[in-house]
């Protein structure tokens, strides 16, 4: 008689009666031990589906009587598993966990999971990982099969007891809310303040998402961010610290806030421009405008000035360049985004921004572009003398600037302006020497308008300077003409003339004259000949334009050297003194005689 089973000593008893077409099978009642059915039908060999691993053996019935005839089978106790959950504490929402269905032997098993008695899943390995997407308790647990192939060349399943209950509780997972400061009217260019918030506000730290993509972690629950773009930017937030209980460290986090979208407008910009324009002469009214490029009128407006680096100016980015801009003394009554200069002086040549505010706290601060402004004036302390005398020049050839001082000033040095650069001294772009600046090798980028400033803030009219790649200029006066004073204008051109010197000459985009000689004659200048000229040759192509500047007429007396000025004054003070003398003179001499015939009288 064959007998299976897993040890040695006998652990149930089967009695079998040859032929009977079933047979009684006993167990111990530890409800430990596997449960099977009372009969084993013939034919089939008892209990193989109940079993994990036998060996052969001989058992007896309770009466001692053996029956060596049949198999027997006897049944082992059912293997014990254990359901494991990590991570065991501090679950929540959200969170994943894994299962594991503990077993001794588990190679060959399917293992079956159940949540609140039902089945969830059926998986090959024991490990089994849920996602917890309720808060609440959530009870677990999960069993073990085996396929054993019988005789019969079928599949038999043995299956394990169910584990213990498993009670997992999930905790809520808290979520903050973002909010957005400005809440509207945000443009590109701008910055907005995040703040994640949460009822416990202690020992986070904090995580922003810009479209889905960590972008920052802070200690504190606020974030500045800078809208680069125009259009629709998403933020998220969540939190999170490290907690401790009974010595175990988790470092949690919190839910992911909801997405807040952002819709950022193309950023205005504060336009700066000047009327009538940008050249003038000394005591012309010119008005600069600031206006804001969107539909909005709270806009509050103040003046700068661009000035050379020094401690306490503010820095500004320009589009090419960093600027250093100052405070106006008079900046107040350009509030409502009109500055006015009327009239105008020779010290308000330069190079002016305006800055436009908005919002209440400030939310919005921005600089317009830089707009220059040039004054020529009648009388000035001191001339920007330039060699050659003109104010168009070649490429590759060379310049001296020199300031001719007539005052009492000191520090003169020559400065440029050009749209690319801003305002540099002459040693950030040539050669110095005392008050004189050389240029070795002229390029276009030499373009710009040169001026010569003191230390105390005079300036030289200022001379608009052009450097042409091409093989026309024009030659023009470098200072602004006297009213009735003749104006001589040629066309020049590189290396040689032409054996044609035929030339057309344009006013402000017109022709004005045409010339077999290359050279144009006003006689007599007025003040409506100003404006820009340039000329053209037919072959050679033309010049680029200049900016003819007339100033009014200087009468003889203010025009007298100032030595002849004061001895006029005295010899007025001295014959108006005499007349007074002459006239006590004779006031004491009617005095006398009236005195004198009084004294006869008596």
């Amino acid at each position: 008689m064959a007998v299976f089973a897993p040890e040695p000593t006998a652990i149930a008893s089967i009695s079998l009666g040859a032929g009977e077409t079933g047979f009684p099978l006993h167990e111990r009642g530890d409800a430990s031990w596997e449960e099977f059915p009372k009969e084993v039908p013939r034919g089939r060999t008892p209990g193989r589906t109940l079993c994990h691993k036998a060996t052969t053996g001989r058992v007896s019935n309770g009466g001692g009587r053996h029956d060596t005839q049949q198999p027997l089978v006897l049944f082992h106790k059912k293997p014990n598993l254990t359901l494991r959950v990590n991570p065991r504490s501090f679950i929540y929402t959200e969170d994943t966990v894994s299962l594991s269905c503990e077993l001794q032997e588990a190679s060959g098993m399917a293992f079956y999971y159940y949540r609140n008695s039902q089945l969830v899943n059926t998986v090959a390995t024991k490990i089994l990982s849920i996602t917890l997407d309720k808060a609440g308790s959530t009870v677990y647990q999960c069993r073990a099969r085996r396929a054993i192939y019988n005789k019969y060349k079928n599949y038999d399943y043995d299956y394990t007891r169910l584990s213990d209950p498993v009670k997992i509780t999930a905790t809520e997972r808290a979520k903050p809310t973002v909010r957005i400061n400005p809440q509207s009217s945000i443009y590109s260019g701008d910055t907005i303040t995040l703040s994640c918030e949460l009822k416990e506000t202690t020992a986070w730290e904090f995580s922003w998402y810009n479209n889905s993509q960590l972008v920052n972690t802070v200690p504190i629950n606020t974030f500045s961010a800078r809208v680069n773009n125009a259009g629709e930017t998403v933020y998220q937030c969540r939190a999170g610290r490290t907690t401790n209980s009974y010595n175990n460290y988790h470092y949690y986090y919190t839910q992911l806030s909801d997405p807040v979208k952002i819709t950022a407008k193309e950023g205005p910009h504060p336009v700066l421009s000047v009327s009538p324009q940008n050249w003038l002469t000394e005591g012309d009214s010119v008005t600069l405008s600031c206006e804001v490029t969107d539909s909005s009128t709270d806009w509050t407006f103040s003046w700068y000035t661009v000035v050379p680096y020094r401690d306490g100016v503010t820095q500004i980015k320009n589009t090419d360049y960093v600027m250093y801009v100052e405070l106006l003394s008079n900046n107040s009554r350009g509030f409502g985004g009109s500055y006015t200069l009327s009239p105008s002086a020779l010290h308000h040549t330069g190079v002016y921004v305006c800055r436009g505010e908005r919002g209440e706290p400030v939310s919005h601060i921005l600089y317009s572009n830089p707009q220059p402004l040039w004054i020529s004036g009648k009388s000035h302390p001191v001339s920007l003398i330039i060699t050659p005398s003109r104010t168009q020049h070649f490429t590759r050839d060379s310049l001296s600037l020199s300031c001719e001082d007539q005052s009492n000033s000191t520090g003169w040095k020559v400065r440029r302006y050009t749209d690319s650069e801003g305002v540099l001294d002459c040693s950030q772009w040539g050669s110095v020497t005392g008050s004189t600046c050389n240029i070795s090798f002229l390029s276009t980028s030499y373009t710009g308008v040169y001026w010569c400033e003191s230390e105390s803030g005079e300036n030289s009219n200022p001379v608009n300077i052009t450097v042409h790649d091409g093989d026309v200029i024009l030659e023009s006066f470098v200072h602004p003409v006297t009213k009735g004073h003749p104006l001589t204008l040629h066309c020049l051109y590189r290396n040689t003339n032409p054996s044609n010197l035929r030339a057309d000459f344009y006013k402000d985009g017109s022709v004005v004259q045409n010339q077999t000689t290359g050279e144009m004659i006003i006689h007599k200048v007025s003040k409506s000949d100003e404006g820009f000229y340039h000329c053209k040759h037919p072959e050679r192509g033309e010049s680029p334009r200049s900016w003819i500047s007339v100033r009014p007429s200087v009468s003889i007396s203010a025009s007298r050297p100032s030595g002849e000025t004061v001895g006029v004054a005295v010899g007025l003070s001295l014959s108006f003194l005499f007349i007074i003398l002459l006239i006590l003179m004779i006031l004491l001499w009617f005095y006398k005689i009236k005195k004198g015939l009084i004294t006869d009288n008596n």
